[in-house]
């Protein structure tokens, strides 16, 4: 049965399993950070794509920032106008691990999401390792049914739970913005937009 409760998933990813939870863009596969190897053996992903970490709020992220840099107080008003959101800031980043960002260890990717169920299931794992559900290069995969058919092996929660707010779940994924040292560069529009933003 891949549907399970909450205190289930928690044990299962922090027992190195794959899960799957709904988020407010499109839901997410997860795994421990350490364990990120699995998502991109199960979605046959290429390693130059690198994971999103997700958390319950900025301050379980930061660690994972480089918070000396100058520009931190800029990334972090960034992070308290639109977290918890659909916005994904890819930061200088360390102490990441490896299985996360394969061919790019500098940078990383970090999101605080918008959704009761992700982030009490956040508050109780730390924060995790993150992408869309579905084989890399096909669409994002939203239907619970379509999931368990598609990955039978990934846990999930009651639907019961799932469906908490899931009439208001939009079906585009985070917007992905970068530091480039200068400024902001867009590298994927989505759910958010950004207002006079420096780029």
């Amino acid at each position: 049965m891949s549907q399970v409760s909450m205190a289930e998933l928690v044990v299962a990813v922090r027992a190195g399993q794959l899960i799957c939870f709904p988020t407010d863009t499109v839901p997410a596969l997860a795994a421990a950070p350490t364990q990120a190897e699995q998502i991109y053996a199960l979605k046959q992903r290429q390693a130059n794509k690198p994971l999103i970490l997700m958390g319950a709020k900025a301050a379980d992220l930061w660690p994972f920032v480089q918070t000396e840099n100058p520009a931190f107080s800029t990334w972090a008003e960034m992070a308290q106008r639109y977290w918890p959101g659909a916005l994904t800031l890819v930061l200088p980043g360390c102490n990441i691990p490896p299985a996360m960002t394969p061919l790019n260890p500098g940078t990383i990717g970090l999101r605080v999401p918008c959704h009761p169920l992700a982030l009490a299931l956040l508050q109780q794992t730390g924060p995790l390792a993150t992408t869309s559900v579905n084989r890399s290069g096909l669409p994002a995969l939203t239907d619970v049914k379509e999931i368990e058919t598609t990955f039978p092996q990934l846990l999930m929660p009651l639907a019961a739970e799932w469906q908490m707010n899931q009439e208001t779940q939009p079906s585009l994924p985070s917007t992905v913005i970068a530091w480039t040292g200068q400024g902001w560069q867009t590298l994927r529009a989505g759910a958010v937009t950004l207002h006079g933003m420096t780029t």
